[in-house]
C-alpha cells in the first residue's frame, strides 16, 4: 500500500500561531520525500475577505505559505491553476486546507480533480490535510461538523481511507446548550449507515498513514466509534492497524 498521509484534526490550538502544533508532524512527514513544493487547494477558506472568493483563497494560500516557508518548503495554490486536474497531476505533494467542507467538496466535484487525487494518493504522492482537508480524505463528507452552505453534485470524497474522520472532536456539551452532543450526532449517523467506522479525532492530534500503518500523533487519545458497541478510547502508541483491515 503505497499511500502517505498526514490527516491533521485542527490547525490551531487556542493561544497558538496559525498551524502551530502540527508544524513538527509535517515537517517529520515530509522530511523523507525531498519534496519542497506542495499544491495547496484553498476551496474550504470562503470567510476571509469581503472581496470576494479569489481574494479569500489568494489570503489563504500566503497564510499557508508563510507556516510553510518558515519549514523550508512552499505552497502554490490550485485556485491559480488553468487545468486543476492538470495541475494534480503535475503535483509532487497535495496539501488542503481546513474551513467549510461543504465548499470544498463542491469545488472538488465542479473542477473534476476527486479521481485525479485519488489516483495520485494511491499512486504514492504524499497528502496533508487538516480539518475539512482531513474530512475529505474519507469515502464522504458525512461526518463534517460544518454548516451546508452550498450543495454539491455529490458527497463523495477522495475515499483513501475506509473509515470516516471527526475533525475537532469534542466529548462536552457546552454550559446551556440544548442541542446534540457529538457523540450523539456519530450515533445518528451510525443509526443509518451501520457499516461506517468514525474516529472522532481530537484537537492536536492527526493520523500518520505510511508504508501500510496507521499511527495517532499528537497529545490526546481518539475516540472510536462502531455501531452496536460502546465507544473505545486510543491513546498515541496504541495499535490501531486494524482501521484498515479493508484495504489491500
Amino acid at each position: 500500500m503505497k499511500r502517505k498521509l498526514l490527516l491533521i484534526s485542527n490547525s490551531t490550538n487556542a493561544g497558538e500561531e496559525y498551524l502551530g502544533w502540527p508544524r513538527k508532524h509535517i515537517v517529520d512527514f515530509m522530511s523523507d520525500t525531498g519534496i519542497k513544493k506542495l499544491l495547496f487547494i484553498p476551496w474550504a477558506g470562503v470567510n476571509l475577505s469581503d472581496e470576494g472568493l479569489n481574494a479569500s483563497f489568494d489570503i489563504y494560500e500566503e497564510r499557508v505559505n508563510n507556516v510553510f516557508r518558515l519549514l523550508g518548503m512552499e505552497i502554490y495554490s490550485i485556485h491559480k491553476e488553468k487545468d486543476p486536474v492538470k495541475a494534480v497531476n503535475e503535483a509532487k505533494a497535495i496539501a488542503v486546507g481546513g474551513g467549510n467542507t461543504f465548499h470544498l467538496v463542491y469545488m472538488m466535484h465542479k473542477t473534476g480533480i476527486i479521481n485525479a487525487v485519488r489516483q495520485r494518493i494511491f499512486d504514492g504522492m504524499p497528502y496533508m490535510g487538516w480539518s475539512a482537508g482531513a474530512n475529505v480524505a474519507c469515502p464522504t463528507l458525512r461526518t463534517t461538523n460544518d454548516m451546508p452552505i452550498i450543495q454539491p453534485a455529490s458527497f463523495e470524497c477522495f475515499d483513501v481511507i475506509p473509515f470516516q474522520i471527526n475533525p475537532h472532536y469534542l466529548d462536552a456539551n457546552p454550559q446551556g446548550h440544548g442541542g446534540e452532543t457529538r457523540e450523539q450526532r456519530i450515533n445518528e449517523l451510525l443509526a443509518i449507515n451501520r457499516e461506517v467506522i468514525v474516529v472522532g479525532l481530537r484537537e492536536a492530534t492527526a493520523l500518520w498513514i505510511e508504508k501500510g500503518k496507521i499511527d495517532l500523533v499528537g497529545t490526546r487519545p481518539m475516540r472510536l466509534f462502531n455501531y452496536g458497541h460502546e465507544p473505545v478510547e486510543f491513546q498515541p502508541g496504541d495499535d490501531i492497524g486494524f482501521l484498515f483491515k479493508s484495504l489491500s
